[in-house]
């Protein structure tokens, strides 16, 4: 029931290139009945050419230029055909590739951390090549079987409708043959597919941590678990293959017998009288290309049923719901004012906070800090509404987060994470991602207040420099991403460990640079090495989703708690709490 629905969708995307389906149809037409009147021809010079001396050249010769235009005519018309499938097949799949890409950003984020991005890689970019591939082929092949079908029945029923009447009994056994084998096949590429998609996500993972991989000697580990992946692929790919491949035969062995039939039946007719020679020949060929529409069909079943079980991989993202919007409201003159009331949150059924409150006025810097696990970057993620709290409330002046669309409320905010992500351009566009408009002034100016404008200056190519992998520091890397911010300049900030990847010297001067950024914007900082927030109006002590401990540096210091402990502590350990 699911492969229908899915190849009844399928062809759903088949609307907005109906009139090339309908010239596709139109050429096929042509494409097969000047096919089908070249067995007539040679059928007709056959019979000129039967006894000694009664060969009739100059009827013979009108016919050889009859059959040369009909063969031309075939091949043009065939080539218009494939045009106009490959215009729908390719239409359809860029269309799936559009809607697929554009589906990924509007799932909610929970969707794709819970999921191997190597897996969804796979459905994006193999899975829908694999439904490309199934679609031209299934496009070609049925317009020009079902009209080749229906076109050769008819000029054999005007020849002898008692042969006729044998192949159309005989032939059923071939599609019967080709459905039973068909219906085990369809499984056996979807268990292809899942397993495909499983080994392009350890290959991505992999390739993500290579270094770590490489440092931990687990280049062998990774070899047994790539291993054990492709045993199971290649299990599931040669049943599934093993399947495919008995089709074609199966059904030329039922053909070859329509064939056999016919030759003898035929045959039998050419000694009474009731059918000529040229006839028996003209029929022959006929027979022939009646059965050659079924073998080219179940040939490409095996494509058909992996393009089937690929989009249904497709469609499963698809089908996803999309991030709820609930809010309408547009932010005006953003003081920053936060206020976090009774937010209960957990990511699964294990509670990770729990009745969490916090109130913070606008323009100050409060700094969060605590243990591993501890709720820290949950809490970045409800702010920004990455994820949605369970239950209470975080407000922004006064509003609830959730009466604003995620689009203004994520623009309140300036974000630094401490993995830096640039994307394949120039670093001028690099440093303008959050603001594509900004004048080449206003990136130097950033650059300058991130400590990076010199190290561009001295680039090939300066601000156009084209980023390549691997062509800079993960704190190069950093640099660039605090200079985005810098660029933006909004209302609040998120700094997530953002100076992690900066050696201490330039760290000193980018906490300069923040420190002047900072003033007047509510500014969150989450950090491990507790040095770099002392200066913090306000930090909270995080354990198990709760805020255990509230106040400054000072104050926490003189308290003796949990704060002294690990302040100390990062001391001892290289200052890494």
């Amino acid at each position: 029931m699911k492969k229908k629905s899915t190849l009844r969708r399928l062809l759903g995307y088949c609307k907005p290139y109906l009139g090339f389906l309908i010239l596709a149809l139109v050429f096929a037409v042509g494409q097969i009945v000047a096919t089908l009147f070249a067995p007539v021809i040679i059928g007709n010079a056959v019979d000129y050419m039967i006894g000694a001396g009664a060969v009739d050249f100059e009827k013979i010769l009108i016919h050889i230029i009859e059959l040369a235009a009909a063969i031309a005519a075939a091949a043009l018309c065939q080539w218009l055909v494939g045009l106009c499938t490959n215009k729908t097949a390719y239409g359809i799949i860029r269309d799936l590739r559009v809607l697929t890409f554009d589906k990924l950003n509007t799932v909610p984020l929970k969707f794709i951390d819970g999921r191997s991005h190597g897996d969804i890689m796979a459905r994006v970019s193999g899975d829908i090549d694999l439904v490309s591939d199934g679609v031209i082929q299934g496009f070609t092949q049925l317009f020009t079987g079902i009209v080749t079908i229906i076109g050769t029945l008819v000029f054999m029923l005007t020849i002898n409708w008692l042969v006729t009447v044998v192949v159309v009994v005989v032939t059923p056994v071939s599609i019967f043959v080709a459905y039973f084998i068909a219906k085990g096949c369809h499984n056996k590429f979807r268990d292809q597919a899942i397993k495909r998609g499983e080994l392009s996500g350890l290959v991505e993972e992999m390739l993500e941590g290579q270094k770590t991989v490489k440092s931990y000697n687990y280049e062998g580990r990774a070899a047994k678990r790539y291993e054990a992946i492709n045993q199971d692929l290649k299990k599931v790919g040669v049943k599934a293959m093993f399947y495919s491949a008995l089709i074609n035969p199966s059904t030329r062995f039922v053909n070859s017998i329509v064939y056999a039939a016919v030759t003898v039946i035929g045959a039998f007719l050419c000694v009474r009288g009731g059918l000529t020679v040229g006839g028996l020949s003209c029929f022959l060929s006929y027979a022939n290309q009646y059965t050659k529409p079924f073998n080219e069909v179940t040939g490409v079943i095996a494509e058909l049923q992996s393009a089937l079980a690929a989009a249904g991989r497709v469609f499963d993202i698809l089908d996803e719901a999309d991030e709820v919007e609930t809010g309408s409201l547009m932010p005006q003159n953003v003081a920053g004012n936060i206020d976090v009331e009774h937010v209960c949150f957990s990511y699964n059924e294990n509670p990770l906070i729990e009745d969490f409150n916090l109130q913070v006025k606008s323009g100050m810097r409060v700094a969060i800090v605590g243990p591993t696990g501890c709720g820290k970057t949950t809490l970045i993620n409800l702010l920004m509404r990455f994820y949605d709290v369970k239950s209470g409330s975080i407000k922004v002046d006064g509003v609830d987060i959730r009466d604003y669309t995620r689009k203004d409320l994520r623009g309140m905010y300036g974000m630094v994470l401490q993995e830096s992500w640039l994307f394949e351009g120039t670093v001028r566009e690099n440093i303008a991602y959050g603001k594509p408009d900004a004048t080449l002034d206003e990136v130097i100016a950033a650059a300058k207040s991130a400590r990076i404008h010199g190290f561009i200056k001295r680039l090939k190519n300066g601000y156009d420099t084209q980023l390549e992998p691997d062509s800079l520091s993960q704190g190069q890397k950093q640099l660039l991403c605090i200079a985005r911010i810098m660029l933006v300049k909004p209302p609040m900030l998120i700094l997530d460990e953002a100076t992690s990847n900066i050696d201490t010297r330039t760290e000193i001067r980018i906490q300069e640079a923040f420190a002047t950024l900072m003033q007047g914007r509510t500014s969150f900082i989450v950090a491990h090495r507790l040095s770099t927030i002392v200066g913090a109006d306000v930090i909270l002590v995080m354990r198990d989703g709760n805020v255990i401990e509230k106040g400054t540096h000072t104050e926490l210091l003189q308290k003796g708690g949990f704060y002294k402990k690990l302040y100390y502590a990062s001391f001892d350990t290289g200052e890494k709490a």
